[in-house]
């Protein structure tokens, strides 16, 4: 074990009252069927899930069950009519398997429970006595106020999905428009890619990562958690000979900072912390962003430094250490200023109020 270098992570067991969280996702967000990918997300940043089980009466559930099995989890069916009323039999199967792994499988640190029922507050205050940490997961508009507090951590789904990555930016084709000429001619050139998804997977980890508040985040665990968010990552892939030429590139996009870590080899990775003068040339781009996207679709990337000049003359992405306007954008998207999407009708970058 000393040699695992996973001993710090803690080991998750999951375990989902899917009826609950199914129909109050359908019934308070209008999700269906119900998308276990942000939970997968935030329990990777948090541990390894060594355990994945699902209760519920199966036949109702068609479609979520074939999007559960491909997320690897272990469907426990409980059938409901079987000539007479099994309203909690459910309810008591997951309670029971719980109990039964705190007891038999020591190695697991953490329970995450799925469900917003407070019948469940009981099991909670049992599994923190044995000295296990609870994770709650719920939807808030049918989650019990008695169960949040019970728990170590309370995730509500709500939040997940907002917090979630939007999906992958598409190429543009080879025949769409070229961008409007303006002063930063570098943004003919700014088409997404794969280095926009791989930036963007390790700033939502890394984000995740430094929220936990236990500790400097190394990049052999900022690596670890990456990969159990996605088991096929491979820096290779995306152009890199290896993870640190990966983060010495983001470094350099000033999206990460690196800095000598406890072991050689092993920096710590955090997001930069922007001097006075850059956070107001954030703020700047912000204001004129919200000022020029009234009309709701954004504003396009090309033209913007001139509008910005507008406001501030004299303003130079260059003073701040950006080597492009087009990587001050991605900066300021990277720390929340800012979001920006790729247009592919207009071939250029838009830009909305965070």
């Amino acid at each position: 074990m000393a040699g695992n270098p996973d001993e710090r992570d803690e080991r998750i067991a999951l375990l989902l009252d899917y009826d609950n969280l199914a129909i109050g996702a359908r019934e308070g967000l209008g999700v269906s069927p119900f998308d276990l990918t942000p939970v997968a997300d935030a329990l990777a940043v948090r541990g390894r899930v060594v355990a994945r089980r699902a209760y519920a009466d199966w036949s109702s559930f068609d479609e979520d069950r074939r999007l559960l099995a491909r997320a690897q989890v272990e469907l426990i069916d409980i059938p409901q009519r079987l000539g007479g009323s099994r309203k909690n039999a459910a309810d008591i199967k997951m309670a029971v398997d719980a109990v039964e792994i705190a007891y038999e499988r020591s190695w697991v640190t953490t329970f995450a429970i799925g469900t917003g029922d407070s019948d469940f507050t009981p099991l909670v205050h049992k599994l923190r006595e044995l000295d296990k940490r609870v994770i709650g997961i719920g939807v808030a508009s049918s989650t019990s106020r008695l169960l949040p507090p019970a728990c170590d951590e309370f995730l509500y789904y709500d939040r997940l999905l907002e917090a979630a990555a939007p999906p992958p930016e598409p190429v543009p084709e080879t025949g769409a428009p070229a961008p409007v000429a303006g002063t930063e001619a570098e943004t003919a050139a700014a088409t997404p890619d794969d280095d926009e998804a791989v930036g963007r997977l390790v700033t939502r980890t890394l984000s995740g990562l430094a929220r936990q508040g236990d500790g400097a985040v190394l990049a052999s665990r900022l690596k670890r958690a990456i990969l159990r968010q996605d088991p096929t990552f491979d820096e290779a892939e995306h152009g890199f000979r290896g993870f640190g030429e990966l983060l010495r590139h983001l470094r350099d996009q000033r999206i990460v900072e690196l800095s000598t870590g406890s072991a050689a080899g092993d920096p710590e990775v955090s997001f930069p912390e922007n001097e006075p003068a850059e956070d107001d040339a954030f703020r700047l781009l912000a204001e004129v962003v919200a000022e020029e996207s009234r009309s709701g679709n954004g504003v396009p990337l090309s033209g913007l430094k001139d509008r910005v000049r507008k406001r501030r003359p004299g303003f130079s992405e260059k003073t701040y250490g950006f080597a492009s306007f087009l990587s001050f954008a991605k900066a300021a998207r990277a720390r929340g200023v800012v979001r920006m999407a790729w247009d592919e009708t207009a071939g250029d970058w838009r830009l909305q109020p965070a």
